[in-house]
């Protein structure tokens, strides 16, 4: 739970301070580019949960623990949303320091206290779409190593995101084609409005689906790929 906490508030603080200029861009949607940067935090953290459901998942597959469990009338499916349950409290726990932390060095939610309960919820939202994905990834290699390249990957297409500056903003068009299409973006942004603009039902739907999406397709894979294993056993 530390590493999850500790990295993303460390990156905070290197972007907060690092970013602060950003804000006097004309249009920039705030004068606080902590308040900006946060969405992109709790974002951040939400990615740590592919790491800790998944090498969870690969190291008990790896002992050859998960297999003695699949001999027994245990569902695939409840084995799977068993591991989400842990990294849905490290995620509950670090949306609620990261906004705290926020809180304390001037952070500013538009949407209000309703706002706050709605960022916490967001976050968990794609904690658990993230475990989901890193379910998926152990599932399909059984290796601890493999499943934390995807921390990596994801981490990469963060700052591929809108992460650092508003798509609007972005002048590079090749950096705003990618930002555009890239599913992260609109993670972040759901947060962002919250934050910013206050209740925006466009970034909430868009991020809310995504997360979802990322989810209900992760989980089928996840599912398939263990009764896969078990066919083997």
């Amino acid at each position: 739970m530390i590493p999850s906490i500790i990295f993303p508030l460390f990156m905070l603080a290197i972007l907060a301070c690092a970013g602060a200029q950003a804000t006097k861009v004309p249009g920039f949607p705030t004068k606080s580019y902590i308040t900006f940067v946060i969405g992109s935090t709790l974002i951040q953290g939400a990615v740590n949960g592919t790491t800790v459901a998944g090498q969870l998942l690969a190291g008990d597959l790896e002992t050859g623990f998960v297999n003695r469990i699949l001999l027994t009338p245990v569902r695939q499916w409840v084995l799977l949303f068993a591991q989400l349950a842990g990294v849905a409290m490290v995620g509950l726990i670090g949306s609620i320091v990261f906004i705290g932390v926020g809180l304390i060095f001037g952070v500013h939610v538009k949407a209000g206290a309703g706002g706050v309960l709605a960022l916490i919820g967001v976050t968990l939202l794609v904690v658990i779409a993230f475990g989901a994905i890193g379910l998926l990834g152990a599932a399909l290699t059984g290796s601890a190593a493999q499943v934390q390249a995807l921390f990596a990957l994801f981490l990469g297409l963060l700052f591929m995101s809108s992460m650092l500056m508003p798509r609007n903003l972005i002048t590079q068009d090749w950096f705003k084609t990618i930002a555009t299409y890239n599913p992260l973006s609109y993670l972040v942004e759901a947060n962002r409005s919250l934050l910013i603009s206050g209740w925006d039902a466009q970034a909430l739907a868009l991020g809310c689906g995504f997360a979802i999406l990322f989810f209900v397709v992760a989980m089928t894979g996840a599912v398939f790929a263990m009764r896969r294993r078990m066919e083997r056993i």
